[in-house]
């Protein structure tokens, strides 16, 4: 039977960790290292949420133009995040990552020195240049560092860490700019920023080993070789444009992100204006999902990986994506008829908790898919979850302004979600990115020779 038309794995993983290079507790080190920056990085993108009231008395900005503002970080965001990956795949992730994280740190310290509208709009822009590489490179350092059978459970922490951010960002801003300004508060966390981009540079390696040359975890000395071969390569954007999968895995993450971006948009203002609840009530009602996120960020990984290590490579994707997305559809066309604020946000924090359980699945099925291009293929993805995103901010109030009922879009979204289930059906993540080169099988050919040396 063929591999890549079953998705089963031929042998279960004996891994050397010796031959990797890479101990577990280095492995988890630089885990833990990823989840802090994305944690910081989501937590510098809604600062300026929190601190909007202050800011917009002090510069004297009205709401349209403070849509610009938060427009320009947008538009900076999805028009560099597919270069950004393609620097992560050719510098690595340790250069490019740094290079990533100073420069945003550098702009939100910038933020808290601006003196007028016009200068916000274009330190925000290129904030959002800067952050747009982050989750591509952290993505490709977890490709390099993290095995086959773990990737599920570091992607989803990657991800838990920025919902974390979001929720502990738009609590904990308005605080400290009632403690000490907002200047202050974008000033500090951009020194923290560039604290961590120091401390990457100097510690972190491309690939683990006692060289920077080493074997990247997971894979024999002769892949080794080619890795580092391939960064010289040019990038295969034919092979990406001609990949069934790559059409099926950017169109799903748009449904997810139309889905879950109502929770960073328009939720807050549709519950104190739909339910007449205050503005504190329904800050706390907000942050709900996204701390729900957290929990089905984290779960999702692990399931990934727990049906991986069964040896159901194809399963171990699909399925969490399948249970995540086909919660998210029920609950969207249950949750217009909620009669309270509360009921409303009970159930759409299960739609959060269905669409972010996916996340695992997505990201790691660009590792799979992506293999030495996974920087590039998880930036696609990323930036097809930006456009995503965007077109739920624009559709919400239209469709709810049009229509007079929130239902509309909560229909139109359990659209988008049941075909992105029928894409799930289609990813293959053990084929690669043309029908000749399947980087994904990689771990395939680890499989193989770590059971012959294992006799």
């Amino acid at each position: 039977m063929s591999m890549q038309g079953s998705g089963l794995m031929p042998q279960q993983q004996a891994y050397d960790t010796r031959e990797a290079g890479a101990s577990r507790f280095q492995r988890w080190q630089v885990m833990g290292a990823v989840v802090l920056v994305a944690f910081l990085t989501i937590l510098a993108r809604v600062g300026i949420s929190g601190a909007k009231v202050e800011m917009a008395h002090d510069l004297g900005i009205g709401d349209l133009a403070f849509g610009m503002v938060f427009g320009a970080f947008a538009l900076g965001y999805a028009a560099f995040m597919i270069p950004a990956g393609a620097m992560a795949d050719r510098w690595g992730p340790r250069k490019s990552l740094t290079l990533s994280v100073f420069l945003w740190s550098l702009f939100t310290l910038c933020t808290g020195l601006v003196v007028g509208v016009t200068v916000l709009i274009v330190v925000r822009l290129l904030f959002g240049l800067a952050e747009a590489g982050v989750f591509p490179q952290a993505t490709r350092a977890l490709h390099n560092w993290t095995l086959p059978g773990e990737r599920g459970v570091a992607l989803g922490l990657l991800n838990m860490g920025s919902r974390l951010g979001a929720a502990l960002g738009l609590t904990l801003t308005p605080l400290c700019v009632a403690w000490v300004g907002w200047r202050a508060s974008f000033a500090g966390l951009g020194v923290v920023g560039v604290l961590w981009s120091g401390i990457w540079f100097v510690w972190f390696r491309d690939l683990p080993g006692p060289k920077p040359a080493a074997v990247p975890t997971g894979t024999t000395r002769a892949e080794g070789e080619v890795e580092q071969s391939k960064r010289n390569s040019p990038i295969p954007w034919r092979a990406f444009l001609h990949s069934r999968n790559f059409y099926l895995i950017l169109y799903q993450y748009f449904a997810c992100n139309f889905t879950f971006f109502l929770c960073f948009s328009w939720l807050l203002p549709f519950l104190r204006a739909h339910y007449a609840i205050s503005a504190g009530q329904a800050g706390l009602y907000a942050s709900v999902p996204l701390y729900c996120g957290v929990v089905a960020t984290w779960s999702g990984g692990w399931a990934v990986d727990r049906i991986y290590k069964t040896g159901r490579w194809r399963l171990s994707r699909a399925l969490p994506a399948f249970l995540g997305f086909g919660l998210a559809i029920a609950t969207l066309l249950a949750a217009p008829f909620m009669p309270s604020a509360g009921y409303f946000v009970a159930c759409f924090a299960l739609t959060t908790v269905g669409v972010d359980f996916t996340l695992g699945s997505s990201w790691t099925v660009c590792c799979d898919v992506g293999g030495t291009c996974s920087g590039m293929l998880s930036a696609a993805m990323n930036t097809l979850g930006a456009m995503g995103s965007l077109a739920s901010s624009l559709l919400f109030p239209l469709l709810v302004g049009r229509s007079g009922r929130v239902g509309t879009y909560f229909c139109l979204a359990a659209l988008l979600n049941i075909i992105a289930v029928v894409c799930w059906k289609y990813i293959e993540p053990e084929r690669g990115l043309g029908p000749e080169e399947t980087p994904g099988a990689s771990d395939v050919v680890n499989q193989r020779e770590d059971a012959a040396a294992s006799g």
